[in-house]
């Protein structure tokens, strides 16, 4: 049991110190949070979650089940993460010749969502309010609000911050759902105001 105050850790998972966990915090059945690791407040970590030595997650952020969060991957304020969604921090692995902590970095930036089995490989980002659907296998950067689906994944729509579908003609898109609106740029999906 952690001795954080305001964090629930359940008395099957394992938290290992140094770390940090914010307020709030629930950190449910079999997972493992290694020392160094940064969490933020209000974050549930679901079952079966591995948090590598050195992660930064967020606040708000939600792991569902089987989930593991290498070393070098950073997940901002309020992502996402599907049940068994992958992440990567080694391009070319061998058990031979071991990396030592020299990882290859991913961002994932605040308000994405990452569908079920997703993958994403090392090195890229996955941008603000993206959208990255069940399975896909993302191998390059994703923009802002985008969606992405397939392997590899491509780019097929816009998403609203608030998680619906929008749709941009002559460089203007409104949400329907909650009235938001964006301005299509060179670098993806603006909100305005």
């Amino acid at each position: 049991m952690t001795s954080h105050q305001g964090v629930y850790v359940h008395p099957s998972s394992i938290v290992e110190e140094p770390c940090q966990i914010g307020a709030g915090t629930k950190v449910w059945h079999f997972c493992h949070v290694m020392p160094e690791a940064v969490i933020g407040a209000g974050c549930s970590l679901g079952q079966n979650i591995f948090v590598g030595r050195g992660v930064h997650i967020g606040d708000g952020v939600r792991i569902q089940n089987n989930v593991s969060i290498y070393e070098g991957v950073t997940l901002e304020d309020h992502v996402f993460c599907g049940p068994s969604c992958v992440f990567t921090n080694d391009l070319n692995p061998r058990t031979e010749f071991p990396k030592h902590g020299n990882y290859v970095a991913t961002l994932v930036k605040r308000g994405a969502s990452i569908g079920a089995n997703a993958t994403i490989i090392c090195g890229t980002t996955v941008g603000r309010y993206a959208f990255v659907g069940a399975g896909a296998v993302v191998t390059k950067d994703v923009p802002d609000y985008a969606l992405v689906l397939g392997v590899p994944a491509r780019q097929v729509g816009w998403m609203c911050a608030c998680g619906e579908q929008v749709k941009v003609a002559d460089r203007k898109a409104t949400c329907r759902a909650c009235g938001r609106t964006y301005t299509k740029s060179e670098d993806g999906l603006e909100p305005n105001g």
